[in-house]
């Protein structure tokens, strides 16, 4: 009677544990940290705001998103300046890019204008015209990260002492 009872108890919890219903959830909370202008779209003026782009359109204009990514899609084209803490090109963009990061020309992307950022990386391809100024992280950031570099060393070290 008892085994019977627990396989009746676990029959009817597995309904109603069942993740499918969750999925959806976890997909439509995703896009919300993202704002996206699609292909058709046209936009004259300036954009500014906290949360990441996704560009698929046109933009003429001023883009400032110091806290957040900026991405130039495949069909993307960027006629403006840009200031942002990450930049992704796989579009066109004709316009100065300061960037508090790093940016990241893909093989299809093309950039013509100056470029200011702390990293920078060009796959084969890619199309660049114009200058490039790397300067070096804040001193808050490249402590953080030189400290964690560190303990390994010296674990090494002791390890192999």
């Amino acid at each position: 009677m008892l085994q019977s009872s627990e396989n009746s108890f676990l029959k009817s919890n597995t309904p109603a544990s069942n993740p499918n219903p969750y999925n959806p959830v976890k997909t439509v909370t995703a896009p919300v940290d993202q704002a996206t202008i699609g292909r058709t779209l046209v936009i004259k003026g300036e954009i500014s705001g906290s949360e990441a782009l996704y560009i698929d359109g046109r933009i003429e204009g001023k883009i400032i998103m110091p806290d957040s990514r900026v991405t130039i899609g495949r069909n993307g084209k960027v006629d403006a300046s840009i200031q942002a803490r990450e930049v992704v090109i796989m579009g066109k963009v004709t316009g100065n890019i300061e960037c508090s990061d790093r940016v990241d020309i893909r093989s299809e992307g093309s950039v013509s204008g100056d470029i200011s950022t702390v990293r920078i990386s060009v796959e084969d391809g890619a199309a660049l015209k114009g200058g490039i100024q790397v300067h070096a992280e804040p001193k808050s950031q490249s402590q953080s990260q030189a400290k964690p570099v560190e303990p390994p060393k010296a674990l090494a070290a002791t390890a192999s002492a």
